[in-house]
């Protein structure tokens, strides 16, 4: 047992040794390229500092699909902003993989380029709704209480009998010879 551990142990520290410089060398893309990509929905944004003004401008970016090959090709936009840090953005984007270029103006070389996945927007589905579980109780007011035969019928008798006491009161009312 004790021959195998330093012959492991050696393999571990040359395989990690390896890797190292694999994951040094691969770095984030932004700072590598000079340029910052993200992305909100369907609008992506790019941001860098690598242009300065010139009487022209900072400088364009360009956002390309998988399908495109060179800056001309793709939706472009003009950079904004201060000598400090100048942006770009791109609303309506579709789906999928895209590539954002970003030249400056002051000597026309590339300030950078990096990929961004655009994801596709999510659809909201709506909530359930609850449902009465005996439905709605129709009917006379539409009311969810049953308050019986005898309610009703006393209802109705008021009701009639403030009809015929209007009847009578405007009848009356309308001959004026009577007291």
């Amino acid at each position: 047992m004790h021959t195998t551990q330093p012959l492991l142990r050696s393999c571990l520290t040359g395989a990690a040794a390896a890797v190292l410089p694999l994951a040094l060398a691969a770095g984030p893309a932004e700072a590598a390229s000079g340029i910052s990509v993200s992305t909100n929905g369907s609008t992506v944004s790019v941001t860098t500092s690598a242009c300065t003004s010139n009487n022209n401008g900072f400088g364009r970016a360009s956002l390309l699909t998988s399908g495109q090959s060179n800056f001309a090709q793709g939706r472009q936009a003009d950079l904004s902003g201060t000598n400090a840090g100048q942006s770009a953005l791109w609303s309506n984007v579709s789906p999928g993989t895209h590539t954002v270029i970003v030249i400056c103006n002051r000597d026309g070389a590339e300030a950078g380029r990096q990929s961004v996945i655009v994801s596709a927007a999510s659809t909201r589905t709506p909530a359930p709704t609850v449902s009465p579980s005996r439905g709605v109780m129709g009917g006379l007011g539409g009311a969810t209480k049953d308050y019986g035969t005898l309610t009703l019928a006393a209802g109705g008798a008021l009701v009639g009998t403030g009809v015929l006491a209007t009847v009578w009161f405007l009848r009356r009312r309308s001959k004026p010879y009577r007291l």
